[in-house]
């Protein structure tokens, strides 16, 4: 009797495989709706990281302590994703792998991703306008509302390829952490073996396209009000590089390739020729 409380690496990536299948067979509804789920759940843990964390972003000595804190809370979100129902477009980049093994065509993935990463924004705007609404960005004298804008001021400052690369590295780890969910095969090691990878993504810096849609949308929105743009301590000019428009070309275009590079290609590809591939 196998009494290991885990999968080796070849059998979860015949897991792996099987559960890209089921994840295209869902009905379309039913992936509108769970990607709106996850939408949620990943902006949920943006906004409970900036609100753990702000006072130590607003501090530069303190900055590094910050993101340490930040990667300790967003890994929930993925938690969620994975353990409470979702459908997440950074972690079905793995799909890749039952296409390569020819149980899924390529069209079925592709509008698989599609109709998730529209869901996933869905649910991100939906907390982000709950997030304004509720004045919370009002905590600490503004401040929390002037880092959520200084968050988003810098991620819509990224050069282009430092987008895509940032995108790669947040994809990677984002994928490796499911990898690692689908071999645990309790609820505990499911959640450890999501905590370390999301915790790295995060404490590093990297840029994750969904998280995104909650991070740069909440500065934008934030910068109406007068106190939190106060709090920002940004000059009218880059206040005015915050719009809708240069997140989309300047973000979450080049975080979003940067993102399908590290994980359908750094992590499915890789241990599906690796595990799975015929000789």
């Amino acid at each position: 009797m196998d009494t290991k409380g885990y999968l080796t690496p070849p059998e979860i990536a015949k897991v792996t495989v099987e559960n890209g299948i089921k994840k295209v067979n869902i009905s379309l509804k039913n992936q509108l709706m769970l990607s709106i789920l996850a939408g949620a759940f990943i902006a949920f843990a943006a906004e409970g990281s900036n609100t753990g964390a702000f006072n130590l972003f607003a501090d530069p000595k303190l900055y590094g302590l910050g993101k340490i804190l930040a990667g300790s809370i967003f890994g929930t979100g993925l938690m969620l994703v994975l353990l409470a129902g979702g459908e997440l477009f950074t972690g079905n980049n793995l799909i890749i792998m039952s296409v390569l093994e020819g149980k899924t065509k390529w069209s079925a993935m592709f509008k698989n991703w599609v109709v998730v990463y529209i869901g996933n924004f869905i649910g991100s705007i939906f907390v982000t306008w709950m997030m304004v609404e509720s004045g919370l960005f009002h905590m600490g004298g503004n401040v929390l509302g002037g880092v959520t804008i200084k968050i988003a001021a810098y991620k819509v400052g990224l050069p282009f390829m430092s987008a895509i690369v940032l995108g790669i590295m947040a994809n990677w780890l984002v994928c490796l952490a499911v990898w690692l969910a689908y071999g645990a095969k309790t609820m505990i090691g499911k959640i450890f073996a999501i905590f370390f990878p999301i915790w790295l993504f995060i404490t590093s810096g990297f840029e994750h396209s969904i998280a995104n849609m909650y991070y740069v949308p909440a500065g934008i929105l934030a910068k109406v009000n007068p106190e939190w743009a106060a709090a920002s301590h940004l000059s009218d000019e880059v206040l005015s590089q915050l719009n809708w428009t240069n997140f989309v070309i300047k973000n979450l275009i080049p975080v979003t390739i940067g993102n399908i590079i590290g994980g359908a290609l750094f992590v499915g590809m890789v241990y599906w020729f690796v595990y799975l591939k015929k000789e």
